[in-house]
């Protein structure tokens, strides 16, 4: 595959495993759980993404966690928004490595996708720096 996969092959359940390294707390979460993504009710080309699952994190008990975005086809590629509408990042239909930033002052968020794999599932690489934060978090979505 050497382009973006186009926003309707998202449409489905993924298995979702994610890994946070905290380098600043020196520490390590990881989420086990489940992306949603399905067609938003008279939206058209726009599909809500809602993750949830079991969050873990350093020692701490695991705890329930959920997170939704809307995903909506977009001039040159996918736009990413937040559950409430505000943009968060567009993945550009620049190959199928392409990398994104959102400000989210102070902090830097930088997100590196592969989707050089998508029979076997995909995975996005998120890099966040700032004077409040400083972890790489690993997400891998499969089939399931």
């Amino acid at each position: 595959m050497g382009r973006l996969p186009e926003l309707k092959t998202f449409e489905g359940r993924w298995h979702l495993s994610r890994v946070i390294e905290d380098r600043r707390a020196q520490s390590e979460g990881q989420f086990e759980g489940s992306a949603l993504f399905s067609p938003r009710p008279g939206k058209g080309e726009e599909l809500d993404y809602i993750e949830s699952g079991e969050m873990s994190y350093a020692h701490q008990p695991p705890m329930a966690a959920r997170r939704a975005y809307i995903w909506q086809q977009a001039p040159g590629g996918i736009a990413v928004l937040f559950e409430d509408g505000r943009p968060f990042h567009v993945i550009e239909d620049a190959g199928a490595a392409p990398e994104a930033v959102h400000h989210c002052d102070p902090d830097l968020y930088h997100v590196s996708y592969d989707f050089l794999r998508w029979a076997a599932g995909w995975r996005a690489v998120w890099r966040v720096q700032g004077p409040r934060k400083d972890y790489r978090m690993v997400s891998e979505y499969r089939r399931g």
